[in-house]
């Protein structure tokens, strides 16, 4: 993967090659299971604070919850602790969970696809701490839809939530960090805690901001230290420095982060838009709702004698 250049300069934004993997993975904010609360990446948004707050540095929780991600692509919640409670010793739940990784991953950056692969063959151990207040109200909290001032907004429901927000820019960043020579962790890091003022802030989108005015900067400043504030000083700190990336693309962390957030925002509205232009060629013919089996010959010759679709 050829590295991106500079803000200004010549030469793509962007890995043009990395963009069915990331429209694929945006589902991950939409993927639910019975008995468990929440999408995928909602969960992996608490997973990733709870490791945080319990001790493990930010480069392992950046790998481990991007490996993860990636396997739930295509596996969804036929997960680690899933595969292990059905009886699946661990070598036999490794080898599925690196079949659905293999299975987007093949245009990854070849060193960070070794590393997320060795991640997902090992088991180690961690320690999870209590989740902070922000982590459940940005799951609460949802995503203002599309808003331009003066306009009305443009709500698609459902619609996201800030945790699934986050947690999608954040596996997008790790993803993306070596076009940009970008510091995985600290491109996770940041967009894990890129929407902290909106923990207690409802989101009104740019119309909203606009019509803040001056009050906006200090309104988003003390809401964002109620956040931090929930932190213990050592990882406090280490946001804050992840943090200090946010405001433009003048480094390869700040580019990777803006290239993740605009990616992300744009895909969660372009899902609703394939959603309402799906024909029933698609689902029939190149997805094969009905699919090969004993009685797919019987299935089909019900279809057509009940004139469906």
């Amino acid at each position: 993967m050829p590295a991106g250049s500079p803000a200004g300069a010549a030469g793509p934004a962007a890995p043009a090659e990395l963009r069915d993997l990331l429209i694929e993975m945006n589902d991950l904010k939409r993927v639910r299971s019975a008995g468990r609360a929440g999408s995928i990446a909602e969960r992996l948004f608490a997973q990733g604070w709870s490791a945080l707050t319990g001790g493990t540095p930010a480069e392992e929780v950046a790998i481990d919850v991007t490996a993860t991600a990636l396997a739930a692509t295509r596996l969804c919640d036929l997960d680690a602790a899933f595969l292990s409670a059905v009886g699946l010793p661990d070598a036999a739940a490794s080898e599925v969970l690196v079949a659905g990784f293999d299975a987007v991953t093949d245009r990854l950056d070849d060193e960070l696809r070794t590393r997320l692969r060795d991640r997902l063959r090992r088991h180690p151990e961690r320690r999870f701490g209590p989740l902070p207040g922000f982590v459940t109200a940005l799951a609460q909290q949802p995503r203002a839809g599309v808003t331009r001032p003066g306009r009305a907004r443009l709500l698609l429901e459902p619609p996201e939530n800030h945790a699934e927000h986050c947690l999608v820019v954040a596996v997008y960043g790790v993803v993306l960090s070596p076009f940009y020579r970008a510091d995985p962790a600290t491109v996770f890091l940041a967009a894990m805690a890129h929407h902290f003022h909106n923990a207690a802030m409802p989101d009104a989108g740019f119309t909203g901001e606009m019509l803040l005015g001056g009050h906006l900067a200090p309104m988003m400043v003390r809401t964002t230290q109620w956040a931090l504030e929930e932190l213990d000083v050592n990882l406090r700190a280490t946001v804050e420095r992840a943090r200090a990336v946010l405001p433009d693309d003048a480094t390869a962390e700040g580019r990777a982060f803006h290239a993740a957030d605009g990616i992300d925002r744009v895909l969660q509205i372009a899902q609703h838009l394939r959603a309402a232009s799906l024909t029933m060629e698609t689902v029939l013919d190149e997805m094969e709702l009905v699919h090969a089996g004993p009685v797919k010959q019987f299935h089909d010759r019900v279809l057509t004698d009940m004139r469906i679709p």
